[in-house]
C-alpha cells in the first residue's frame, strides 16, 4: 500500500498527539497496513469511522487492536494511564446522539484525558441536566452534542465558567437537514464561549478540548 499511503510517523513528536486514520473511504486492507506499520513503530494510531464489519477483518490481522463499536473507532497499543488532573465533559442532549459522542471520548482517553460522560438531558427534559450540573461545571472544558435543533449547547453554555464546545450531530426529522439546522443554531448561539465544529465531527471536537485541557493554569 506504500503507492497510496504516504505517513506522518512525525505527527505526534510535532503535535503532541498521535495519528488518526479516517477510515471511512478506506478498504479493511488499507486500514491493516497503516495499522500495521505504526505499530512496528511503536506508535500509537487512532483509526475513526470503522465500521464493526471492517473492524472484524482488521482485527483477523492484527489481533492486538481495541474496537471500540459505539464510537466506532479502533485502537493500537494501551490507551495512556497517565491522564491529565483535569476533565473533558461529554454531554449529549440524547442517546441517539451516543455514537458521536463517542467517538469524542475514545478520541479525549487516546489523548491522555480524564472525561465525564453526562448522557441523556437534553431540553425536551431539562431538569435531567440540572441534575448533572455540578458535575458538568467541574469540567474544564465541556463537549455539547445535541442534533434536532441544536438549541442544547446555548443552554449549557449559558450555565457554565469552562469554554463550550458545540457538537452538532445529524439527528433529527426531515427539516433537521441531517444537522445542518443543529449546526446554524449553534453558530447563532447567544451564550458566550460557545465554538463549535462540523456536523458529526466528535474527533475534532474532541481533538480542540484536548488541547484546551492540556494548557497549563
Amino acid at each position: 500500500m506504500a503507492e497510496i499511503t504516504n505517513l506522518d510517523f512525525d505527527r505526534q513528536q510535532r503535535t503532541g498527539y498521535p495519528e488518526t486514520v479516517f477510515g471511512e473511504g478506506k478498504t479493511a486492507d488499507q486500514i491493516i497496513d497503516i495499522m500495521r506499520q505504526f505499530t512496528q513503530q511503536g506508535q500509537t494510531v487512532l483509526g475513526t469511522r470503522i465500521t464493526a464489519s471492517k473492524a472484524k477483518l482488521v482485527k483477523r490481522q492484527l489481533p492486538n487492536l481495541c474496537y471500540f463499536p459505539i464510537a466506532r473507532c479502533l485502537v493500537n497499543g494501551a490507551l495512556p494511564t497517565e491522564v491529565t488532573p483535569t476533565t473533558i465533559a461529554i454531554v449529549t442532549a440524547g442517546t441517539s446522539d451516543l455514537s458521536v459522542a463517542e467517538e469524542a471520548a475514545v478520541t479525549a482517553k487516546v489523548f491522555g484525558n480524564q472525561i465525564e460522560r453526562v448522557y441523556d438531558v437534553g431540553v425536551a427534559g431539562i431538569h435531567r441536566l440540572f441534575a448533572k450540573l455540578d458535575a458538568i461545571r467541574q469540567a474544564k472544558v465541556v463537549i455539547v452534542a445535541a442534533g434536532m435543533d441544536g438549541a442544547f449547547a446555548s443552554v449549557v453554555g449559558g450555565l457554565v465558567a469552562s469554554p463550550v464546545i458545540a457538537l452538532p450531530t445529524s439527528v433529527g426529522y426531515g427539516s433537521s437537514y441531517h444537522g445542518l439546522s443543529a449546526l446554524l443554531t449553534m453558530l447563532n448561539s447567544c451564550a458566550e464561549g460557545v465554538t463549535v465544529v462540523n456536523i458529526d465531527n466528535g474527533f475534532g471536537a474532541a481533538y480542540a478540548a484536548s488541547v484546551m485541557n492540556h494548557l497549563k493554569g
